[in-house]
């Protein structure tokens, strides 16, 4: 056991360093580490990426905490937006991590390789919406809720990816738009974590130490890591080529991803 954890500590600091040095979601890095992991460790197949999933968004209802009051404590985070859209979070993500719980492996793997050439292209290219329009109402916010609750679910991340992109639409000035994002990464965790828990609690070739879809030892190693190594990962931020570090990043996305759908097939 005492091999295991160290294992997942060595996740969670990479997590965290990333996260501080080039500011991503940390699911992005911990679910396909996790499933490498995992794989190692003897896990059925059929439970590895479910409990990647729902590892990653129990870490995230943790690490998303000191994010957001980070953010918080500057005036970055519009909480008018954060009430406005949370209903459709909860809903959203709930809801995508029940369906979650009836995808196969294969095809949550698919779906997570889509999702990781998704974000590396646009870290390669540097695109952002042009401002468009002033926030949606409550009905639209309730929808767009929904949509980034449940991708987020499917993928295991705190929605970032998707909320900031959404925000800069809406007039959001960036660094306010990556505040309230971070903001918003926390609803989505808990709602993730919870229906992991809740969808896997009943489920068959869990580990032991799992609870659901949440294996603790993993959460335990990731968490102590993680909360240890982001501000490591802040300073470095300071003296680095962050924009490079981006662009070598995006490249190793492109190459977890291939490396994921080849073994798809």
């Amino acid at each position: 056991m005492v091999t295991i954890l160290v294992m997942y500590f060595v996740v969670g600091a990479a997590a965290g360093i990333l996260a501080g040095l080039l500011g991503i979601g940390g699911g992005l890095v911990i679910v396909p580490m996790l499933v490498f992991c995992f794989t190692r460790q003897g896990i059925s197949e059929d439970a590895i990426m479910h409990l990647a999933l729902g590892t990653s968004m129990a870490s995230i209802m943790f690490t998303a905490v000191s994010s957001f009051w980070f953010h918080h404590r500057r005036g970055a985070v519009r909480w008018l937006v954060v009430r406005r859209i949370v209903i459709g979070i909860f809903v959203g993500t709930f809801l995508g991590s029940c369906v979650a719980a009836s995808l196969s492996t294969r095809f949550l793997k698919g779906f997570f390789v889509i999702f990781l050439y998704y974000v590396a292209v646009q870290m390669l290219t540097g695109r952002k919406p042009k401002p468009g329009r002033q926030l949606l109402g409550a009905a639209g916010m309730f929808g767009v809720g929904n949509i980034i609750g449940g991708v987020s679910s499917l993928v295991g991340i705190g929605g970032g990816t998707l909320s900031v992109p959404f925000m800069l639409w809406c007039n959001i000035p960036l660094h306010e738009a990556i505040g309230t994002s971070a903001a918003i990464g926390f609803p989505i965790a808990v709602a993730g974590a919870f229906g992991y828990v809740f969808n896997g609690l009943s489920a068959a070739n869990l580990p032991g130490y799992s609870l659901g879809y949440v294996y603790l030892p993993a959460l335990l190693g990731i968490i102590c890591a993680s909360v240890l190594t982001a501000p490591l990962g802040v300073h470095l931020a300071h003296s680095l080529p962050v924009d490079r570090l981006k662009r070598l990043f995006a490249g190793l996305l492109l190459v977890v991803a291939t490396r994921m759908l080849i073994s798809l097939f």
